[in-house]
C-alpha cells in the first residue's frame, strides 16, 4: 500500500507541474490579448482531479482493495503511456497549453505532435481519461476508476464544447 500512496503522491507532483507550466502560460498568452472561457467549470475539474487523487488511497486503505500483478502492471503502463502522451501535447503546444480554457485571437491551430491527426482534436483529454482509469486500477481501486470516469465524461462533454467555440472564435477569418 505504501508503494502505493508513493505513486499517487507523484501522480499529484506531476499536477502540481503541470500547474506551474499553466500559471506561466497564462501570463505568456494574457500578455498576447487572450480570452479566458470555462470559467464556471474550471473549479468542477479541480475538485473532481483533487478528488480522484484523494480517493485512490482512500478506497484502497478503506475497502482493503487487493493488488493483483495481472491488472496492476498493464494499468502502470497505461499510466505511464497516459503522462507520456499529456506531456507531448504540453510540449507540442508550447506556451499555448493550459489548464483552463485560454486562447490567443488570431493564432492558427497547432497541427502538429498528436495534433496531427484531424480525428483526435484533443489528445490531452485522451491522456486524462486513460489515467483516470488506470491510476485507481493500479490497485483495484474500481468504484473510483468507475465514478471518476462517468463524472469525468459529464465534465469533458462541457470542456470540450467550451475549448471548440473558443477555438473556433479565435481562429475565424477576419471580416474586412
Amino acid at each position: 500500500m505504501i508503494w502505493y500512496g508513493l505513486l499517487v503522491a507523484l501522480i499529484a507532483a506531476e499536477r502540481i507541474a503541470e500547474l506551474v507550466v499553466a500559471r506561466r502560460n497564462e501570463r505568456w498568452s494574457t500578455a498576447r490579448g487572450a480570452t479566458v472561457s470555462g470559467q464556471r467549470h474550471y473549479p468542477v475539474m479541480v475538485a473532481l482531479h483533487t478528488g480522484l487523487l484523494l480517493a485512490c488511497p482512500a478506497e484502497v486503505w478503506l475497502a482493503d482493495r487487493p493488488f493483483l500483478p495481472a491488472l496492476a502492471w498493464p494499468m502502470l503502463a497505461v499510466l505511464a503511456a497516459a503522462q507520456a502522451l499529456r506531456w507531448w501535447c504540453i510540449r507540442t503546444l508550447g506556451p499555448r497549453w493550459n489548464t483552463r480554457v485560454i486562447v490567443v485571437p488570431g493564432l492558427p491551430l497547432v497541427t502538429s505532435g498528436p495534433y496531427r491527426w484531424r480525428w483526435l482534436r484533443h489528445p490531452n483529454y485522451v491522456a486524462v481519461v486513460a489515467e483516470g482509469v488506470a491510476l485507481p486500477l493500479v490497485h483495484t481501486a474500481w468504484l473510483t476508476a468507475t465514478v471518476f470516469t462517468v463524472l469525468n465524461a459529464a465534465l469533458l462533454t462541457v470542456r470540450v464544447r467550451c475549448e471548440n467555440r473558443a477555438l473556433t472564435a479565435s481562429t475565424a477569418p477576419v471580416q474586412a
